[in-house]
């Protein structure tokens, strides 16, 4: 499948009128993977734009031109790695005895995913093994996969069985797991009437409850345009300052913990004065502690809530933890590219591998900020409080509904940095001087922003003179 013709799969998907097609220059083959990896990643970028320029169309402005180069969209899916903290690479860290690919006693293999302490501790509890690599090992081979791989979500671990695609689609939870972006009418609100601006989101709040990868990248989406984010942080939730550092552009951020009943109240503070909420807690996790879709269209009539999950929210795997290659696992991409690997390098054995990229993270980020503008042209032509969902899985297995590049076209090594001079940007800030990997996306009139990491936590207030002026537009609209 083309980008042009991914783009416009997006576009039915949604249910959205059509939007103007991007430009797609570059060669689709990037990355050494015969997945369509530069292709996934430019048509949810690009559909992110085309909904952010209709957005401000809808705000006095006008049409314009939209171009996504396939190279550069191939190189934010590893845009971490891009980044630069006085000169030096950052790193996410070491994983760890409890992460990566074991086999078990049944000959099947089975991707472990241990990277916070908290994970790590348990998951040596269940296999009774010692924090090396060896004892891991040898704790694993004692178990069947499918034991372990139930084990694990019993006890709320991560973990999952090396999946063929054609067996995930076969299994119950990848039927109900849905489509790349579901769109859902969950509550009645007026029309949105949004004054003429410089930027498609100007003076949209946006309350960001996501960690590591896929929600903050797709909270820096709408940074890019213009939204004010603040982003919610807990000292007792674990998090990795690569990504952190990353994905942070343009972004403010607090400190509440949502445990704290006082906390909970300044989040419902805020909330009557956003226009999104984001999050990617596991489905559920937030309605106990109330705020749930519902819950925040009623505290804000017209609020559009954006759900990020490893499974989707419906059935028997909606509530298991989740990360990028646990879902590679679980999903067939790892299956395949590890074959393809082995054929490549003429091996007998092919064992599962991880893509080069963390593609299902950063694109289900992308289609989450895809999603959330596709709402609020929803909302904005008919009114209404909306839900947004995707999730990893769903992300999984529209890349691979895309087609597969040609084995010989698939290039044997990639350097995300060539010829990314242009879209490199630097900033000044507290904690350094930082390199980073600009927007991707060039647009005519309303070029995405770049900012820079905030470097200091900020009170939990909006800065833009928005939640009175918001309230009273809801009531007189």
């Amino acid at each position: 499948m083309t980008p042009q013709a991914a783009f416009e799969d997006l576009n039915r998907i949604a249910g959205i009128a059509p939007l103007g097609t991007p430009s797609f220059p570059g060669p689709e083959s990037v990355v050494p993977s015969p997945f369509r990896l530069a292709t996934a990643s430019a048509a949810a970028l690009g559909f992110a734009a085309a909904a952010a320029a209709e957005i401000w169309r809808f705000r006095g402005g006008e049409r314009q031109s939209i171009e996504v180069d396939l190279q550069a969209a191939a190189a934010s899916l590893a845009s971490w790695s891009l980044t630069r903290r006085n000169g030096e690479s950052l790193t996410p860290g070491s994983q760890g005895p409890t992460t990566g690919f074991y086999q078990c006693a049944d000959g099947r293999w089975l991707y472990l995913k241990g990277c916070f302490p908290h994970l790590a501790a348990r998951t040596l509890d269940l296999l009774n093994a010692q924090d090396t690599r060896q004892a891991v090992m040898e704790g694993v081979a004692k178990w069947n996969a499918q034991a372990l791989e139930d084990a694990l979500a019993f006890m709320q671990l991560c973990g999952a069985m090396v999946r063929s695609e054609k067996d995930w689609r076969g299994s119950v939870p990848a039927r109900v797991v849905g489509a790349p972006i579901v769109l859902r009418k969950i509550g009645a609100a007026p029309p949105l009437r949004l004054p003429d601006s410089q930027s498609p989101l100007e003076a949209l709040h946006v309350l960001d409850l996501t960690r590591v990868i896929a929600g903050p990248a797709a909270t820096r989406i709408l940074a890019s345009h213009g939204a004010e984010v603040l982003t919610l942080r807990a000292d007792r939730l674990p998090t990795i300052e690569a990504y952190d550092l990353d994905l942070s552009v343009g972004k403010r951020f607090c400190q509440l913990d949502l445990e704290k009943p006082s906390d909970a109240e300044t989040l419902r503070r805020l909330a009557r004065g956003a226009d999104l909420f984001i999050d990617s807690y596991r489905p559920g996790a937030l309605a106990g502690l109330g705020f749930s879709p519902a819950a925040l269209a009623h505290i804000a009539p017209g609020m559009i809530c954006v759900s990020i999950s490893a499974y989707g929210s419906e059935g028997p795997w909606a509530g298991r933890r989740g990360f990028e290659e646990v879902v590679q696992a679980a999903t067939g991409l790892a299956a395949e590219h590890g074959a393809f690997r082995a054929a490549r390098a003429k091996r007998r054995d092919a064992l599962p591998e991880v893509l080069p990229v963390q593609v299902c993270d950063y694109v289900t980020g992308y289609l989450a900020a895809a999603g959330a503008m596709a709402a609020l042209i929803r909302r904005i032509r008919e009114g209404g409080s909306w839900l947004v969902q995707v999730s990893l899985a769903a992300t999984a297995m529209w890349l691979q509904s895309l087609g597969r590049i040609d084995a010989a076209s698939v290039p044997e090594r990639w350097n995300p940095r060539n010829g990314l001079d242009a879209y490199l940007g630097s900033c000044e800030t507290k904690v350094g001087r930082f390199e980073l990997l600009g927007p991707v996306v060039r647009m005519s009139k309303t070029p995405p922003l770049m900012g820079a990491p905030p470097d200091q936590a900020d009170a939990p207030r909006w800065v833009s003179a928005h939640e009175g002026t918001h309230a009273a537009e809801i009531q007189s609209a």
